[in-house]
């Protein structure tokens, strides 16, 4: 069987984070003082360096050392939100575990590419045992971000595949940039912060509304014999 990675975005496409997200982000602005950016605006900037991000929802003219504060302000506020809230959680989509377990069966190689700090993954790794799942995870630590296609060749990479034998998989604009950037084959998935579309016009291959359908295609992806 030739070698096969999933490339696999996490919020949005594995954990639905959108509620801690916002949360968070609402957090950091009235902490300056300033008005929260509405969810439809926030959504559009998840998959992104987080500066990145906050450049985007911020004031026009803020500073970039305001920006970067308020990033900071956001990343205080996520892991306020995770430590002191006893019921915190950020669910898993349903048939998430499933199909992650059913790609390992059949010796598919895994794949992290994500937004998140190293922190936050370890964060969501430890709250739903997904690590074992992973041969390679890069994220916001690591290098350039979405829509890089960075995460992806530095996966490829250290798996040692080739991008006709690479899939990405994810829920936001930047994560179908980032993979056809790459040279891969895109799924989109209409379940997280982008909208179908959005995944359409930003030329994702495959577009997805239930995990039943990426199962599928994912799984027919796996079995291909060289």
């Amino acid at each position: 069987m030739s070698l096969r990675l999933v490339v696999w975005d996490i919020d949005g496409t594995i954990v639905d984070s959108r509620k801690v997200i916002q949360n968070a982000m609402t957090a950091a602005f009235e902490n300056f003082g300033l008005t929260p950016p509405e969810y439809d605006r926030t959504r559009q900037i998840v998959g992104l360096g987080l500066e990145d991000g906050c450049r985007i929802l911020a004031p026009e003219g803020m500073s970039d050392r305001d920006v970067a504060a308020l990033a900071e302000a956001y990343k205080n506020a996520f892991v306020a939100h995770r430590t002191q809230n006893p019921d915190f959680r950020e669910p898993l989509y349903d048939g998430a575990v499933e199909l992650l377990e059913a790609l390992a069966n059949q010796n598919c190689l895994m794949a992290v590419a994500t937004g998140k700090s190293r922190r936050g993954v370890e964060a969501v790794f430890g709250m739903h045992d997904l690590g074992r799942y992973f041969d390679t995870v890069w994220c916001a630590d690591d290098g350039p971000g979405k829509p890089n296609p960075f995460m992806v060749t530095e996966s490829m990479k250290a798996v040692g595949v080739e991008p006709e034998q690479t899939v990405m998989v994810g829920d936001a604009i930047h994560d179908i940039h980032m993979g056809r950037s790459a040279g891969v084959v895109t799924h989109g998935v209409s379940w997280g912060f982008g909208e179908a579309h959005e995944l359409e016009c930003a030329e994702a291959h495959h577009i997805h509304h239930e995990m039943d359908s990426l199962s599928d295609a994912l799984l027919t992806f796996a079995r291909v014999e060289a």
